[in-house]
């Protein structure tokens, strides 16, 4: 990718009237002239479609109106934005059945590399953008109700019958793929074998009375309809529904957990078909800025640059991580958790 463009202005050539071979009356009146050239007109008007997961519309809705701010002060064209937010898997399949995204950033690796799988995106998008084309982090937390009634404190307590659990849906969900891997890890990342780490996820999800479609329903399921004793839910949504006021009980966040990944890329075919590459391409850089990273750590997103964790120092609760990278990455978990006939379709059917 080109680096962020600066204006570039154009010196007026200056021609001789005394050009070699010309005839003059006389040579001493043969001045330069100059000639002015027209000015480099902006760009004209272009609209970026950005296609995100659920719970990163807040974010957004700022870092799009700054971008494109500072894009028209650096190159005087005007760039809108259109949003489209819900569960990571929906928005995976609506961009391969034709909804045209020039930038996506989901909430999986593995979302981006089905459309990339679907001729979409060229192979190789991991390498575009820094830290693995990922501009934030998050991990898994747990609303409580208030007191905390079920005294709900560790990874363990949600393997209860009296606790009625609130979770997305792994299948239309990014964020329930990622609840579901932090319960997995909690069992195999401690000493746990598999077999312990099956039982412990059916005895959950059997918790489970609904299954939203992703994040932000999930959220409003618990908060705003009262569902459950327990909601797992990005540690963002917690953050941003204290920051609304919609929920003041303080959230747990159970170690060790698992960091999620959240990369961006923009969509090859798409960007070459409108002509929008160069804005699209310089909108994934400016995630990683300081004004970006900022405004993803206070919409409750964790940062990946330098100075973007310089600035998050003390807002976040310290964790012992693993990541996807240690199950063998989301080639084989995808399948083998989320598949078809995979461990959670198994898990599903013993759980209902």
């Amino acid at each position: 990718m080109k680096p962020f463009p600066t204006a570039v202005f154009h010196s007026p050539r200056r021609l001789s009237l005394a050009a070699l071979g010309l005839s003059l009356v006389s040579a001493a009146a043969a001045a330069p002239v100059l000639l002015p050239l027209a000015q480099a007109q902006p760009a004209g008007p272009q609209t970026l479609t950005l296609v995100s997961y659920a719970v990163t519309k807040t974010a957004y809705d700022e870092i799009t109106k700054r971008f494109a701010a500072e894009w028209k002060a650096k190159t005087g064209q005007t760039v809108t934005f259109k949003g489209s937010y819900g569960g990571s898997g929906s928005q995976t399949r609506a961009v391969i059945d034709g909804l045209e995204a020039d930038v996506v950033n989901l909430a999986m690796a593995a979302d981006v590399s089905k459309i990339e799988k679907a001729g979409l995106i060229k192979a190789g998008w991991q390498k575009e953008l820094p830290n693995n084309s990922t501009p934030v982090n998050s991990t898994v937390v747990a609303f409580v109700r208030p007191g905390n009634p079920k005294k709900i404190n560790t990874w363990q307590d949600l393997d209860n019958k009296n606790v009625d659990v609130v979770t997305a849906n792994p299948k239309t969900s990014g964020g329930a793929r990622w609840n579901f891997l932090a319960l997995w890890g909690a069992i195999t990342r401690t000493g746990g074998d598999e077999a312990r780490a099956r039982s412990f996820i059916t005895g959950v999800y059997k918790n489970a009375d609904v299954l939203p479609k992703d994040a932000r329903e999930a959220t409003d399921f618990f908060v705003k309809r009262n569902q459950g004793d327990v909601l797992l839910n990005w540690e963002t949504e917690a953050i941003l529904a204290k920051q609304k006021g919609e929920w003041t009980t303080p959230y747990k966040v159970f170690s060790p957990n698992v960091l999620t990944e959240q990369p961006v890329a923009v969509v090859d075919k798409v960007v070459d078909k409108r002509g929008t590459r160069k804005v699209a391409e310089a909108f994934a850089r400016y995630l990683y800025t300081p004004t970006a990273q900022r405004i993803f750590v206070d919409k409750g997103f964790r940062p990946v640059t330098p100075e973007g964790k310089a600035y998050a120092r003390g807002k976040f609760p310290a964790v012992k991580f693993f990541k996807v990278g240690d199950f063998g990455g989301w080639g084989g978990v995808d399948q083998k958790f989320f598949g078809k006939g995979g461990v959670w379709d198994q898990i599903f059917a013993k759980s209902r």
